[in-house]
């Protein structure tokens, strides 16, 4: 994060275009930030309860465009309603620069204006609108007195609703503003007014308000889908020329806005729903995904020629041209961005999208009798679902009311994806990210490893239990952590891998009698992805695969392969010990015959079984799930769209689980 003053002075921003001036205030009292509550059995949402919407909170008006593609529009494509938050006005040096033509002069209540025309002219083009379609702007009161400007544009059934809060880029002695408000507890920032807004008075902002109106907002529109960009982004030591050029925070591989502001939102997502807990209400029932930022540049790239160019597409609209007649005598679009410049600059961050936890997906095993449970994070909250009605036949998804409602098993906040591991008596462990302590203004932000470990077969939980951190007390590093994957080995051991700060992998291993050893780091010292893939083959040896940014690196049994491994653009996957992957900007999966057959983008699952051999579960890049089983491939044409989904295999053939927009999961048996 950028350094900031630690001073007790309030700092007004850039208003129009001139500073105001300086004044003193004196915090109000601080305000306790949520702690961690891994009590279980607090009531959740009910799935009829709620309805699917996507929320989505940004930086700057464009990261959702650089980021967060193809994810939204995949959510938006199937008629879920979008809200955009975006914090900042982005309005940076006030210069929206036209190419071959002189500088000229700053102004950045236009530079804003024309940033925000720019993002309505995405989303319409998203919705299948004419770019200049009028949308309806007004002025949204929030809390403690700030107004907000909010954009909305229907198509149908369709909705985006883009919400501009609209606080400076910088302070008066041009400290990056949202950062330094993240550490200094006395700043107050007035928020930027942008040219022709509904808006026509500055507000002001402190660390509090700006938890609490995300949190506010939260509470609001009650979303049921989350996108955030990254808390935690890896270290990154570059040399103060090149850093500057790629416009990343000293230290980590990112911009500071976007750390600042997404700590910010998971910290008001940590608030909502201890707040639901304080008052008695049901724990709100959304998944949350954090992205990668300006992590694109320094790793393969992973999205195919199509999606590539869907994304793109996207940003041409926003990027606009001074020619257009679009109506706002501002300019119409962030003229940098414009034309081919998404997929020529050099950065190459429109080349990829990473989730920040991957392998957000159902965790399912099998009960006493033979139903599945499924288990996730939901409203940051660990729970399960168990199968109800018929089992099902194969060919058809489960009805509704194939799933009960969601069970509270408590352990937040948790980061979104969750490792598990069967033991031989049946018994399931989970394995989770633990946003231990996440305050600003000089507090602890600390992540741990957790666990769940099962009681009895099917049955309850005892309570959660810490794990510890490989960076053993670093604060700073431990927040670099990846999702943590796990696996029951045949002499009763369990292995537990996550990646570390170093971007190497750490282990953990559970003896059979249950006790657990300390963290060491793998062998190796070349730099790995997130996103590892773990397996037995046939002899119980464990396979580890990682994604890295030479080749895929593969351990056997904690012991580094040295044999020559193929490059992968993120997706890793491995059943058998034998290892899936994606090459660079493909979309063809390979395995050690070659091509696998299951072409598409994002997560894969593998499995295997006497029955169906090598069973493979991916997303086809216009977003629908995909099985490839027995030689078949075969594509899930109804039903609800999936945010995630998991593979299961037992005698009634292959399942597919996967989780809804609205947070509820369905079954789908090909």
């Amino acid at each position: 994060m950028t350094p900031a003053p630690r001073r007790r002075t309030v700092l007004a921003a850039a208003v129009a275009v001139t500073a105001a001036a300086a004044g003193c205030s004196v915090p109000e009292p601080r305000r306790a930030a949520p702690t961690a509550d891994p009590a279980p059995g607090k009531p959740v949402a009910r799935a009829g309860e709620r309805r699917a919407l996507l929320m989505q909170f940004s930086a700057h008006p464009d990261d959702d465009l650089y980021f967060m593609n193809p994810d939204t529009q995949r959510l938006l494509d199937s008629g879920v309603p979008l809200v955009s938050v975006y914090v900042t006005a982005g309005e940076h040096t006030g210069r929206n620069r036209i190419a071959g033509m002189p500088p000229a002069p700053p102004h950045r209540a236009a530079y804003s204006a024309a940033r925000h025309q720019g993002l309505r002219q995405a989303y319409a083009a998203a919705l299948e609108l004419p770019l200049f379609t009028p949308w309806r702007r007004e002025a949204l009161p929030l809390p403690g007195g700030p107004l907000a400007e909010v954009d909305t544009l229907t198509h149908g059934t369709r909705r985006v609703e883009l919400v501009f809060l609209n606080l400076p880029m910088h302070t008066t002695r041009r400290y990056m503003a949202v950062p330094a408000l993240w550490h200094d507890r006395a700043l107050e920032l007035r928020t930027h007014l942008s040219a022709g807004s509904p808006v026509t008075r500055a507000g002001g902002y402190d660390y509090d308000r700006l938890v609490g109106v995300l949190a506010g907002l939260l509470r609001r529109h009650r979303p049921t889908v989350v996108h955030t960009l990254d808390p935690d982004p890896d270290l990154q030591h570059s040399d103060e020329a090149t850093r500057q050029r790629d416009s990343e925070q000293p230290g980590y591989a990112d911009h500071g806005d976007h750390t600042a502001v997404a700590s910010f939102t998971w910290a008001a997502l940590s608030r909502w729903v201890t707040e639901a807990v304080r008052d008695g209400d049901p724990i709100p029932a959304f998944t949350a995904t954090a992205f990668r930022g300006y992590y694109n540049r320094h790793w393969p790239k992973n999205l195919p020629p199509r999606l590539l160019a869907e994304k793109a597409a996207r940003l041409v609209p926003y990027g606009g041209d001074p020619s257009w007649n679009c109506g706002n005598p501002s300019g119409c679009g962030d003229y940098g961005v414009g034309g081919d410049r998404p997929l020529t600059n050099r950065k190459g961050w429109v080349r990829s999208t990473h989730h920040r936890w991957p392998g957000a997906r159902p965790v399912l095993a099998a009960e006493p009798g033979g139903r599945l449970c499924a288990y996730g994070v939901l409203g940051l909250r660990a729970v399960r679902w168990r199968e109800e009605g018929p089992v099902g036949t194969r060919g058809a998804s489960v009805p509704a009311g194939g799933w009960g409602e969601p069970e509270d098993l408590g352990g937040g906040p948790l980061a979104p994806a969750l490792g598990s591991a069967v033991l031989d008596d049946g018994r399931v462990l989970l394995f989770g990210v633990r946003f231990a302590a996440l305050d600003g203004h000089g507090g602890s932000n600390r992540r741990e490893v957790v666990l769940l470990e099962q009681r009895s077969p099917g049955g309850p939980f005892l309570a959660w239990r810490g794990l510890g951190n490989p960076e053993h007390g670093d604060d700073d590093r431990g927040r670099r952590i990846g999702a943590p994957v796990a696996v029951a080995a045949p002499d009763g051991r369990v292995h537990l891998f996550v990646r570390d700060a170093s971007q190497g992998v750490s282990t953990r291993v559970r003896a059979s009698d249950g006790s657990w050893g300390p963290w060491r780091a793998l062998p190796g010292d070349a730099e790995v992805q997130d996103g590892l893939a773990v397996s037995l083959d046939a002899a119980g040896r464990v396979h580890l695969y990682a994604a890295g940014r030479e080749s895929v690196r593969h351990w056997v049994d904690g012991r580094e392969r040295t044999e020559r491994s193929p490059l992968s653009g993120s997706t890793v996957a491995s059943a058998g010990g034998e290892l899936f992957h994606r090459p660079p900007a493909a979309g063809a999966l390979l395995g050690p015959a070659g091509d696998a057959g299951l072409d598409g983008f994002g997560d894969v699952v593998a499995a295997t079984s006497a029955a169906f051999g090598t069973v493979l579960l991916g997303t086809a890049e216009d977003g629908r799930v995909r099985v490839r089983a027995g030689g078949r491939l075969r594509t899930r044409t109804e039903g609800p769209p999936a945010v995630s989904a998991a593979l299961h295999l037992d005698a009634r053939g292959v399942t597919v689980v996967g989780l809804g927009p609205n947070g509820h999961p369905w079954s789908w048996r090909p």
